[in-house]
Formats: structure tokens, C-alpha cells, sequence
């Protein structure tokens, strides 16, 4: 298979693809991998260049590990922090620890993307660096309209676009209409004396924040704030000393740790509503179709999975002609509520707890005498290793 190096110059002679993806994160490089390994014609419509930050835990189940050995990445483990222990304290200090029953490996999205991206550029996948304004199904195909390049047609379209986007507004979802009250910080730090194989959730009021070591040695810390509770201090740097520091875990962290990056990355608007897996005929796969909360730690791997679900479909539609476009959609439904509604809704019960600090105080003393009972909690938001 040839390997496209100038896209730009390929899309000039050809304007139709097999399969466009749109969005060049986890769910969507995952998919493009999977299907371009089935004989499929993939073209990747991603608005960043790689390689770049991304708002996120940077921590990865195990349980997509099989799968993405088999799309060809090797997931190094000597060069990679390898998690088993989670840690989890209230914002008074008490807290807990448990093996983790899968585990997981720390990997920045600096990093993991730009690998997935290479693979997938030699393997034969086509980028294209544009913005999608609009998508329209005309019959049996579909049209993407780009804000720089002339538009283009496919036989399938994956949404992997990420938590909110405006395609998001011109498909009328739902949630685009509902104001988010969250808000997410993320920065990376200089850390030597950070457990390599922990991961930790601290609460602190208003928000919980995640830790953990990425492939460099550094520390990833990741929260999630409501906007109302931040917008009482001046600033990331006021809200970190006055609010974050509240918890003792968290106190002693940012006051050894030396900042990475020149200013933190944030995000607002996140939104934890329910989404749904379809879209104008679109697939959608990843943050696009359901986003689970931080806490629970999963949502990169659930990214990998619900590529690999929404891959499946696609390439039994394309090579099949009796297999009709509503049973493919209707089977990545099933198949998409099967594998993660459960988990949602256990991480949407879950973060209502970790925000009452009262209750969550409680829990966390719970917790303690019954490690049995959080590795269940563990359980509720986690898969099981899949396969190619």
C-alpha cells in the first residue's frame, strides 16, 4: 500500500475516500490504524499539526494494550511508567490505596498521539490538516466541506472529533445547548520523587485533580474544577495555593514539583451529558460520543475501544454489500451502549459522590476497611482486554 507523504498534493487528483475520519485523537488515529490494516482507503481530517499537548490524565488501561499491539504499536515497557496502586484522598487527607486489577501505563498525548499519527502515515493513511464545517449525507454518500480545501466525499464518515466542536452545533447535538460547569486544568511537572507506578485522585473543594507519571519521568497533573468555585480566585496560580493546596497530598506535591510547561493548559465547556452514538449517519467514536468522568480514569481507553467497535462496522459494511447501512449503525448502537453505558453511569454516580465532600468523607473511611468493595468500584468503570 502507498504511503501518502503530501497529502495536500494527493487530495488534488483525488476527492473521494472509502473512509473519512474526522479528528486526529485516540478514537480517530485508532480507528484510521484498523481500517487502513483491513485494505480500506482512510483519509484523516485533523485541524492541529503533531505533535501537540491535549487537556488529559494521560493514564492508559491496560485493557486496550493487546488490541494496540496488534494495530502494530509496541508499547515499550521499559521506557513507559507502569501503574498498579491507586491512590484516593479527600481533601482533609485521609485516604486509601489499592492494587489496580488490570493496571495501566503512564503516556503523555504529546507523545502517544504522534506515535499513532507515524504509524498510521506509514501504513498508508491520509492527513489532511483542515477544519470540517459542515457535513451533509446526500443518499448513499456523504459530503465534508472544509474551511481551506475543496470538499470531499465519502462512502463513511467517523466522528472523532473530541468533547465539543463546532460540527458539534451544526448537527444540532443536544448538548451544545446546555452550559457546562466544568472546567479542566492541566499541566505537567518535574517530580523525581513521584512513585512511577501510582496513580492518584485527590479531592480538594469544588474538584478533584488526577497525578501520574508519563513516559519522561514527569508528573501529569489533571483537574477538574467547577467554573463557579475557580472564578473566585484571581488566576490558576491563586486557585492552586488557596483552594487545590487545601488537600495535604496535593499541598505537598505542587510545593516539591517544579512547573514543565511556561503556563498551565485549560478548558472549559466539558460536558458529561449524554450523547448519542450516531450522528447523521456518522459513527461517532471516542469523546464524541460519550465523554466519562476523570475520575474514573478510563476515558483513553475507552477512546481505543469504541474506534475498534465503530472500525468492526465499518469494514463489514464496506466489504459487504447486503449488509445495509441500518444494521450497521443499529449494531454499533448496540454494540457502543453494551460496552460503555454502564460505565458512564456509574462515573456520572461517582463524581456526584467525590463532590460532596460530606459523603465522600465517608466513603473514603468505608473504602478503607473493604478493599474488596473498591476494586469492585474499579471494576464497574473498567473493561476487559480485547483483542484484534
Amino acid at each position: 500500500m502507498s504511503v501518502f507523504l503530501f497529502p495536500n498534493d494527493y487530495l488534488q487528483t483525488v476527492n473521494r475516500f472509502e473512509v473519512v475520519i474526522i479528528g486526529g485523537g485516540l478514537a480517530g488515529l485508532t480507528a484510521a490504524l484498523d481500517l487502513v490494516s483491513k485494505g480500506k482507503q482512510v483519509l484523516v481530517i485533523e485541524k492541529n499539526t503533531y505533535p501537540n499537548h491535549k487537556v488529559c490524565g494521560e493514564y492508559v488501561s491496560n485493557e486496550v494494550k493487546p488490541y494496540l499491539q496488534s494495530l502494530g504499536l509496541t508499547v515499550d515497557n521499559g521506557q513507559l511508567p507502569q501503574i498498579d496502586t491507586l491512590q484516593i484522598s479527600t481533601s482533609k487527607g485521609n485516604s486509601v490505596e489499592v492494587e489496580l486489577p488490570l493496571g495501566g501505563f503512564g503516556i503523555s498525548r504529546y507523545t502517544f498521539d504522534n506515535q499513532l499519527y507515524n504509524l498510521a502515515k506509514r501504513k498508508g493513511v491520509v492527513f489532511l490538516h483542515d477544519a470540517v464545517t459542515q457535513v451533509n449525507f446526500q443518499g448513499s454518500d456523504f459530503r465534508i466541506e472544509l474551511g481551506r480545501n475543496d470538499g470531499i466525499e465519502a462512502r463513511m464518515v467517523i466522528g472523532a472529533h473530541g468533547k465539543r466542536s463546532q460540527l458539534d452545533s451544526k448537527l444540532e447535538r443536544h448538548f451544545m445547548t446546555r452550559k457546562s460547569p466544568w472546567l479542566a486544568v492541566k499541566s505537567h511537572f518535574d517530580n523525581p520523587g513521584y512513585p512511577p507506578n501510582l496513580v492518584a485522585l485527590h479531592n480538594f473543594p469544588g474538584g478533584y485533580g488526577g497525578l501520574s507519571q508519563i513516559e519522561n519521568g514527569n508528573v501529569n497533573f489533571c483537574y477538574l474544577v467547577r467554573y463557579s468555585d475557580f472564578k473566585k480566585e484571581r488566576d490558576i496560580d491563586s486557585f492552586n495555593k488557596n483552594v487545590v493546596s487545601q488537600n495535604p497530598f496535593l499541598r505537598d506535591f505542587l510545593s516539591n514539583a517544579h512547573a514543565v510547561f511556561t503556563k498551565p493548559m485549560a478548558i472549559g465547556q466539558i460536558s458529561f451529558a449524554k450523547k448519542h452514538p450516531i450522528e447523521n449517519h456518522m459513527l461517532m467514536c471516542g469523546d464524541s460520543a460519550g465523554l466519562i468522568h476523570p475520575l474514573c480514569g478510563n476515558g483513553m481507553a475507552m477512546a481505543i475501544h469504541s474506534a475498534k467497535l465503530a472500525s468492526t462496522q465499518v469494514n463489514l459494511f464496506l466489504k459487504n454489500p447486503s449488509y445495509t447501512r441500518k444494521e450497521m449503525e443499529m449494531n454499533y448502537a448496540t454494540a457502543w451502549k453494551m460496552n460503555f453505558e454502564k460505565r458512564l453511569w456509574a462515573g456520572r454516580r461517582l463524581q456526584g459522590i467525590f463532590m460532596h465532600t460530606k459523603w465522600f468523607d465517608f466513603g473514603i473511611r468505608t473504602l478503607a476497611q473493604s478493599k474488596f468493595l473498591l476494586r469492585n468500584l474499579i471494576r464497574t468503570t473498567h473493561g476487559t482486554p480485547i483483542y484484534s
